[in-house]
């Protein structure tokens, strides 16, 4: 059974390509995170401020792309995001109006 995951693309104002991302990331719905990540070319902007749960699944789908990624987290996934070591080594900003 897959976890319920949507994953929007879109562009922010600045021009920079964007991935919203809703629900939650585990290991039945990684390859989605994985192949919409794939799909967007150059630096994108994940945004996860709408995302309640995150696996090491999903950690290691973002430790795979973090040289060109920009993730927006919610203040859930902040600490796992720290924790992981994913903050040291890609961008992350809280999940505020004026980070978006």
């Amino acid at each position: 059974m897959t976890t319920p995951l949507t994953l929007t693309p879109g562009v922010r104002p600045d021009g920079a390509a964007l991935l919203t991302a809703a629900g939650e990331i585990d290991m039945s719905n990684t390859d989605a995170l994985e192949a919409a990540l794939e799909s967007t070319p150059g630096p994108v902007v994940l945004d996860l401020t709408s995302v309640e749960y995150l696996d090491s699944a999903g950690l290691s789908v973002l430790f795979a792309h973090a040289d060109r990624i920009t993730l927006i987290a919610n203040p859930l996934l902040t600490p796992v995001l720290t924790i992981s070591g994913l903050a040291d080594i890609a961008t992350v900003h809280d999940g505020d109006p004026d980070a978006r």
